[in-house]
């Protein structure tokens, strides 16, 4: 085993004059199938062909692209494993100081939009070498698509990047069957019938049922989408083309997408087939080296093998139908998963691994306890049209059972150097609480939780949820009561922290005001809150940018302003003291000055010199310096004279039980001090 070239020295030393194809990533090379350029690297190798990479360039000048020469076949383009966009800004666009994908986790290793910067760079530089782009910022945009960092609607990224191909999905199956017919020296134009891609071409070059089709404004097989300048100019055309798209993401029943940019038609082949069990064992059996390149460990290594180094990927897909995640646009509906010898075969790899102490970090996928297809006719007739097997309520087809994932835990935490096995990617709650047979909730609250069980509520008011694609707060309070109830039964002192989600659609400040009292009477207060992003290919940013749920093309309330979601924010964490004034700000815009006082549902005490409600204050502003007090109130007796109020009186004979306290206390220490010294001299 050893790491793909990264250098004609590396090329040198296996006999290579040339590449076959060369990859480009946004991420720093990390030969771990965790990360996507290790997976399709790998892959091909596999196949036979010879594979380098080139790891984070200087796109700044062209040196770093050519260090590896020119390719035979192309070059393959992508951003890494997370939208380029999304791993330099925040929520609120200000841009991060870290990448955990880069040397030593600074920021600064990629430029912003890299697919597009990448992939132009390389047709300046080796001109008629075939570019195909892939990986998650690639295939998430696809199609015109809302860009939030520039508040507008984008072409689809390969009229941008001038790429020949895009590659969306996972990519094995389509990457394979790709070099092969490159191989046999079918021109890059030519290969327009392949699953899981998209290319662009003029009507003339189109094939013959793709003109048909878009002559007769599309038919069974075809759909034709509103084009790049009708969703530009309308959001309502806009969210209905994206109600298609969103529909048609299936390999069995999915319909070849067409949407007109210009003079030219961006064309979407169905979605590849999912893999079979074998096939998707195979990929995870390539010889990973299952760590960073050697290069960066002078840079103190890269810093996002740490949380996946120790954990194993046992299924891809997810039926859980969120609004706000694309995996539906890329990895599916379709669950596809590995099977229990090949999961426990690299397990036993894992304790044979350097710094491996004993503990499985994870096993899980997108959602850890989907590990089968949601029903038996998805194998068949492929995955619903307008439906979802969870939400708004549990489809009769859906096959509720554990018992296979609960065996594979089994094994894995009886192998030998294993101590324990976490899950800590998602529990969908939902699924589990279906589930009639109690072994795997016991079994996970006995053996697999760390303390601490992350789950998603994301909200708890039903009408944001509704928007969120989640269950209403009723089945998560059932969930939250059976969690603490089985760990009392197994004498566990272990905790729940749930993932929430601020402003997004469909939440306005009366919804984040509702979750605030939620936190309050949970006694809960969430260290991170996480502020609606809209990210391409989601319905929640379908929902964000056009005011419209383009499932049923009702109007959405969006909390857009900065000031509103800021405050949304705010009130998730109302107990922290920067948030105060936001806080005291959205309850007096939301009509709920009722909270803000003393008494035990209120969240914040009020200002001094203010008034709400039936709650008198008088003084500066509450939380000023280092010597803020807690504002007073005053209250008249029946005979009209003023009193001091209860608390007042009570902080005064405080302050005198202190005072006499500091007194006695000092006279005794006198005494023990002429006591010591009458001792000393007694000695002497």
């Amino acid at each position: 085993m050893s790491f793909l070239p990264i250098s004609f020295e590396d090329m040198n030393e296996k006999g290579w004059d040339q590449l076959d194809f060369l990859y480009i990533s946004g991420d720093a090379y990390v030969d771990h199938p965790s990360f996507g350029h290790a997976i399709i690297t790998r892959v091909l190798e596999s196949e036979g062909f010879k594979v380098g990479i080139i790891a984070q360039p200087n796109w700044k000048n062209n040196e770093d692209f050519k260090k590896l020469g020119r390719p035979k076949y192309g070059v393959l383009i992508s951003s890494g494993v997370i939208d380029s966009m999304v791993n330099h800004y925040t929520a609120s666009k200000k841009k991060r100081s870290t990448d955990l994908y880069s040397p030593g986790g600074k920021a600064g290793y990629r430029p912003d939009r890299a697919v597009i910067v990448y992939a132009n760079k390389i047709k300046e530089i080796f001109k008629d070498t075939p570019v195909i782009i892939g990986g998650l910022e690639a295939s998430l945009r696809r199609f015109a698509h809302y860009d939030y960092w520039e508040d507008k609607v984008r072409r689809s990224i390969l009229v941008d990047s001038k790429a020949d191909l895009l590659i969306y999905g996972m990519g094995e199956k389509p990457i394979t069957e790709m070099a092969r017919l490159l191989k046999k020296d079918v021109p890059i134009h030519s290969i327009k019938n392949l699953r899981g891609t998209a290319y662009l071409a003029r009507y003339e070059e189109l094939p013959a049922e793709i003109r048909e089709a878009i002559d007769s404004n599309g038919n069974k097989k075809v759909a034709v989408l509103p084009s790049f300048e009708a969703v530009q100019e309308n959001k309502k055309v806009y969210a209905e083309a994206f109600k298609i798209q969103y529909n048609e993401q299936d390999a069995i029943n999915g319909r070849t997408l067409v949407q007109p940019h210009g003079d030219r038609y961006l064309v979407q082949n169905p979605p590849t087939m999912p893999l079979s069990t074998a096939e998707l064992d195979r990929i995870y059996a390539l010889p990973y080296e299952r760590t960073y390149h050697p290069v960066y460990e002078k840079y103190g290594g890269i810093p996002a093998i740490n949380e996946v180094e120790f954990s194993i990927t046992s299924h891809r897909g997810c039926y859980g139908g969120c609004s706000f995640c694309a995996l539906n646009f890329h990895q599916g509906r379709v669950i596809q998963k590995r099977s229990q010898a090949s999961i426990l075969n690299e397990a036993k790899k894992l304790t044979w691994t350097q710094g491996f102490k004993g503990y499985i970090h994870d096993v899980g996928g997108p959602t850890a306890n989907f590990r089968n297809v949601a029903c038996k006719k998805q194998v068949k007739n492929g995955v619903c049209k307008d439906k979802q097997c969870l939400h708004p309520e549990p489809c009769k087809n859906l096959i509720v059972d554990h018992s296979e994932y609960l065996e594979l835990l089994r094994k894995l935490r009886a192998l030998p150097d294993v101590k324990k096995v976490f899950i800590r990617s998602g529990i969908r709650y939902d699924y589990l609480m279906l589930d009639k047979n109690d072994d795997f909730f016991t079994e996970l609250c006995e053996h697999h939780v760390s303390g601490q069980l992350k789950v998603a509520p994301e909200h708890v008011v039903d009408r944001v949820l509704e928007k969120m694609g989640k269950p209403k707060r009723q089945l998560y309070d059932r969930f939250v009561k059976k969690f603490y109830d089985i760990n009392k039964k197994i004498n566990k002192e272990q905790y729940l922290v749930p993932y929430l989600i601020s402003s997004h659609p469909g939440s306005d400040l009366n919804a984040a005001v509702e979750l605030a009292e939620y936190l309050k009477q949970q006694g809960y207060m969430p260290e991170q809150v996480q502020d609606f992003y809209p990210t391409p290919g989601t319905l929640s940013t379908c929902m964000f940018y056009t005011g419209y749920d383009a499932r049923n093309m009702k109007k959405v309330y969006v909390a857009k302003t900065p000031k509103e979601k800021a405050m949304q924010r705010a009130l998730l964490q109302y107990r922290k003291k920067e948030n105060y004034h936001l806080v005291i700000e959205a309850l007096k815009e939301a009509n709920r000055e009722d909270l803000i006082g003393f008494g035990p549902n209120c969240l914040v005490k009020p200002l001094r010199g203010k008034q709400y409600g039936n709650v008198p204050s008088k003084g500066k502003t509450a939380g000023e310096g280092s010597k803020r007090r807690s504002s007073r109130g005053e209250k008249k007796s029946n005979t009209g004279k003023d009193r001091k109020s209860t608390k007042q009186t009570y902080r005064e004979n405080s302050n005198k039980n202190r005072k006499q306290s500091r007194k006695t206390a000092y006279t005794n220490a006198k005494s023990k001090s002429g006591d010591m010294k009458n001792l000393t001299r007694k000695k002497r």
